[in-house]
């Protein structure tokens, strides 16, 4: 019955990401969070494509920006955001533990180290770097804190998540076998349900981006790219004013980032030690 299961879902998620990637080209959204909803579908299936269609696909032609500037969709795209970059560099780590035949502590340190990495450097520092005002060097700053209490909540969901249903699926450890795309399937969408959370607070902060649109001809308000902030209410305007800043200079966070930062911790050693604590109780 579960290999019936994880057929239907490496369909269905086949069908979601063809849909997905080729409806997404005329989406006027960013092209990173367009890549965004592609790899999120990848991990997810049906839901990354259920997702992209309710939070980011145009419902009518220059609908996008009013559409999009519902805070529940901001929080939306920075936590996909999250979760793709993230994403690639957790599920290299979770093959190269599996070749290595890493203990599972040592498994998360690696998943951990890759996944924030490439999520820090590449999706948010590198293809983000306009809202830094368009330098490299910059963006790291800006985006180390956000990037890492989202990733904490992400591991916070996968790791458990991951690790339990190793113990009931068949071939879970072996990269070779579907069912380990389907366990850390499983993992991230469960990651990107903890995480959302954390990712209300960054965006309603304004320590993190959400949605974007781009339309050909226009220009961001810091004069970087085609790409223009969600226009489409008061939520939208506060973003466009805090483009360009850095985190020194905006309004200081409720809660503060040092009691989030502390609750993200306490989230993920949380997350790791709930499979040791369900094989001992």
């Amino acid at each position: 019955m579960l290999d019936g299961v994880m057929l239907l879902w490496f369909v269905l998620t086949a069908a979601a990401l063809l849909f997905v990637a080729i409806d997404i080209r005329s989406t006027p959204e960013s092209p990173v969070l367009k890549w965004g909803f592609i790899l999120v579908t990848a991990y997810t299936g049906v839901i990354g494509a259920f997702l992209y269609v309710l939070g980011c696909r145009e419902p009518l032609p220059g609908l996008h920006e009013r559409y999009t500037a519902a805070r529940w969709r901001q929080t939306l795209g920075s936590t996909m955001h999250c979760v793709a970059g993230d994403g690639i560099g957790i599920l290299v780590g979770a093959v190269l533990s599996a070749v290595l035949v890493l203990p599972q502590p040592a498994e998360t340190a690696v998943e951990y180290v890759l996944g924030f990495g490439f999520g820090w450097t590449i999706f948010q520092a590198l293809f983000m770097r306009n809202q830094a005002g368009g330098s490299y060097r910059k963006a790291p700053i800006d985006t180390f804190v956000p990037e890492l209490l989202s990733m904490n909540l992400l591991m916070a969901g996968m790791v458990p998540t991951a690790m339990i249903l190793r113990r009931f699926v068949a071939g879970a450890k072996n990269p070779a076998s579907p069912a380990f795309w389907f366990v850390m399937s499983m993992g991230l969408l469960a990651g990107f349900i903890i995480a959302y959370p954390m990712n209300w607070w960054l965006v309603a902060n304004h320590l993190k981006h959400g949605m974007m649109t781009v339309r050909p001809g226009a220009v961001t308000a810091n004069g970087h790219g085609r790409s223009t902030a969600a226009m489409g209410g008061d939520m939208a305007k506060s973003n466009r004013s805090m483009e360009g800043m850095s985190m020194a200079e905006r309004a200081p966070p409720r809660p503060s980032i040092p009691v989030m930062t502390v609750l993200s911790f306490a989230a993920l050693a949380a997350g790791v030690a709930i499979p040791s604590l369900l094989q001992h109780g």
